[in-house]
């Protein structure tokens, strides 16, 4: 754009006339700075126009699990305000998640979060995306591995806390004898958390092995249980279907126990809030998906490392009892809890 300089008067000062070009000439780079930025890119969030960063979320969740969909939820909201480019990708036997992080890998992302149900099984690949310069967060499982690991941060629960603050209250509850039910043999979450409720409860427990992936199985052999010992007055589930499918097997076998969960969903708090299960622990899957994901992009964009590298940022536990669902039903039914 050509701004002409105004004419000269034969009434103007020399001194004036300076003035007048001067302040042209500041019109004329306003305008073209103006121009300039308005015709240029906008950056994306990331900070890098038209450079979206390439973030894979790596789970060892069941397909089709309400829990795992609140995980990939928060991921989703996280990429979407950054800008992010996502892939979810999960598998429940250990060596087919280590192949997708290794597919990962080979894809070349900027960032991939990883749940470590099996930290051995994932050190391998974890390895090799560091190796590659692949930044690695670790949510969900893992909090006693993923610093060996080498990885950047963790979001989740410290599930042997979480363990004994379920003893402590099946103390205060007067319950005398738990049966804690693992659905995922070798899980290190799960069994931090029986191992945690075997810890503080002053009481006997014990725990029960079933296949995960068979309800009626699971409700069959948790009703087996049952039935063989009447002293059982409690079920602890590790998960919202687990915790459903032993109210079901509490009823079959005519036993006196309750059932408390660790995990919720929406068809759990409906359980809760009607008193089939007495109490759930939440440990905000949501969060941790959202938190993983925006923890990869500030630390490509900004070389940012939530909790500093050295502490995992805990989204758990918290009780949910009766008395209270209402105030995290709608976030559950919503399926961000």
């Amino acid at each position: 754009m050509n701004t002409p300089l105004p004419a000269r008067s034969p009434s103007a000062s020399p001194g004036a006339a300076r003035a007048a070009a001067s302040a042209a000439l500041c019109l004329l780079l306003v305008a073209g700075c103006s121009d300039a930025t308005a015709s240029g890119p906008d950056p994306d969030p990331a900070g890098r126009p038209g450079d979206r960063i390439r973030v894979a979320l790596v789970t060892h969740g069941a397909q089709g699990d309400a829990f795992w969909e609140s995980v990939r939820r928060g991921a989703e909201t996280a990429a979407a305000k950054d800008g992010v480019e996502l892939t979810y990708a999960s598998d429940a036997d250990a060596a087919g998640q280590a192949a997708l992080v290794r597919d990962a890998v080979r894809d070349r992302v900027d960032g991939i979060a990883v749940t470590l149900a099996k930290p051995r099984a994932m050190k391998g690949p974890v390895t090799q995306a560091r190796a590659a310069g692949i930044a690695v967060v670790g949510l969900n499982s893992g909090i006693d591995a993923w610093r060996s690991a080498g990885l950047l941060a963790y979001f989740g629960q410290d599930e042997s806390v979480a363990g004994r603050a379920v003893g402590d209250r099946l103390d205060a509850l007067g319950r005398k004898h738990a049966l804690c039910v693992i659905h995922e043999r070798g899980n290190v979450a799960l069994e931090a958390r029986c191992a945690g409720v075997k810890k503080a409860f002053a009481g006997e427990t014990e725990m029960l092995y079933v296949d995960g992936t068979d309800r009626d199985a699971m409700t069959a052999a948790v009703a087996a249980r049952l039935g063989r010992d009447p002293s059982v007055d409690q079920v602890v589930a590790n998960g919202a279907q687990v915790a459903l499918a032993s109210v079901k097997a509490v009823r079959d076998a005519g036993s006196g126990a309750e059932v408390a969960t660790f995990d919720l969903d929406k068809d759990l708090v409906a359980a809760v809030r009607d008193g089939r299960v007495r109490f759930a622990v939440d440990q905000q899957p949501w969060l941790q998906g959202y938190l993983a994901v925006d923890a990869l992009w500030l630390h490509e964009t900004n070389g940012g490392v939530s909790g500093g590298g050295t502490a995992p940022v805990l989204t758990g536990p918290a009780f949910v009892t009766k008395a209270d669902v209402a105030d995290g039903a709608r976030y559950a039914t919503a399926g961000t809890g």
